[in-house]
């Protein structure tokens, strides 16, 4: 207990208003393995408000987690809009060592983890939520209390083992202030947003107080995002957390489970903000350039051979970041066709 409760602490140090890992962390390997393995003391439901069914889990050392349960197979290919479907679980396992790989340290640890319901989760859980498990043949299955949640809408897992991402929660003294993004889908199919229509919004965004780049990094933190959010094929990010009353909080990457839905499709509007504004950080497009000729795959598949639940991608999304990555270059470089290269990298001390 002493062990896990050390490095709970470690983790929670690492936290600043810049980055939720440090770019030096020697002791990340462990916090993870450990977050792979301490044991449940306590499970309940995260959010009864919330729209999909999560679990708050506190770990031994009273470190809680979330638990993202495992809703498709790998090679299940969502259809429809880019936000369609459940949460996938992989994505959010994926999405965290990408965030990694490309510097962009705003996403909180993740790894993916396999629970025995009847004897890690069931013992611990608490009355509301144990009520919502039951037995569907050999299978263990539970539906929670979300706003979505209910009967006929249940997870189950492999017999008593069900498969998901853990999400360690961030410390209690960083409150998580949401805001509405500039560029949110209307999400009705026959409505379009502003943003859709109008050659002029990054200027209107911009005239705003809270996106002016000269007043703050939030632009350009949006513009990263709308980078990652792109190569992950994640349109489901109609609003943003920061850190309240916190100075130049940057913009967390937090629930990416509707990432890596489709592999056929690349949705370009995601990364409206980037070829709207035209700026970007020079340290983000440095380090974009590491991962050309299909580096970017090999990395991340390397980084995730050693999860709990690997093979974490199949290959056909492994090569869609890859030609994901293609777009983002091209975007850039018709920016600077357009406007030059000095004026749309940025060299910003708030990194």
């Amino acid at each position: 207990m002493e062990m896990s409760t050390e490095l709970w602490g470690t983790a929670r140090k690492w936290v600043g208003p810049r980055e939720i890992v440090p770019k030096r962390a020697p002791h990340l390997g462990s916090v993870l393995r450990t977050l792979c393995s301490t044991k449940i003391i306590r499970a309940e439901n995260a959010q009864h408000q919330g729209t999909q069914l999560k679990l708050m889990l506190t770990l031994l050392g009273n470190q809680k987690a979330v638990f993202k349960p495992q809703w498709y197979s790998r090679s299940k290919v969502i259809g429809g809009p880019v936000y369609a479907g459940k949460d996938r679980h992989n994505a959010e396992v994926a999405a965290f060592h990408l965030s990694i790989l490309l510097g962009l340290r705003r996403s909180p640890l993740t790894v993916g983890r396999k629970v025995n319901l009847r004897r890690e989760v069931m013992p611990v859980a608490t009355n509301d939520l144990l009520e919502t498990f039951y037995q569907e043949g050999n299978n263990t299955c539970f539906y929670g209390v979300c706003y979505f949640c209910g009967p006929n809408q249940p997870v189950c897992a492999q017999k008593d083992v069900m498969e998901g991402a853990l999400v360690l929660w961030l410390p209690s003294k960083y409150k998580l202030k949401k805001h509405r993004s500039p560029w949110q889908r209307t999400y009705k199919s026959h409505t379009v947003a502003r943003w859709e229509v109008d050659d002029d919004y990054c200027m209107r965004v911009k005239a705003m107080k809270l996106y002016d780049p000269n007043t703050g990094p939030r632009l350009l933190d949006l513009i990263d995002a709308a980078i990652f959010d792109f190569l992950i094929d994640n349109g489901d990010r109609h609003h943003y957390d920061v850190f309240e009353n916190v100075t130049n909080s940057m913009v967390l990457l937090l629930d990416n489970g509707k990432g890596f839905g489709n592999p056929h499709r690349d949705h370009l509007d995601i990364l409206a903000p980037l070829y709207q504004c035209c700026v970007l950080r020079k340290s983000t497009w440095d380090r974009l350039q590491l991962f050309s000729g299909n580096a970017l795959s090999t990395s991340l598949e390397a980084l995730l051979h050693h999860s709990h639940i690997a093979p974490v991608l199949t290959s056909l999304h492994l090569k869609a970041l890859d030609r994901r990555l293609l777009f983002v270059f091209a975007t850039v470089e018709m920016c600077f066709e357009q406007h030059g290269r000095k004026k749309v990298l940025v060299y910003d001390a708030v990194r």
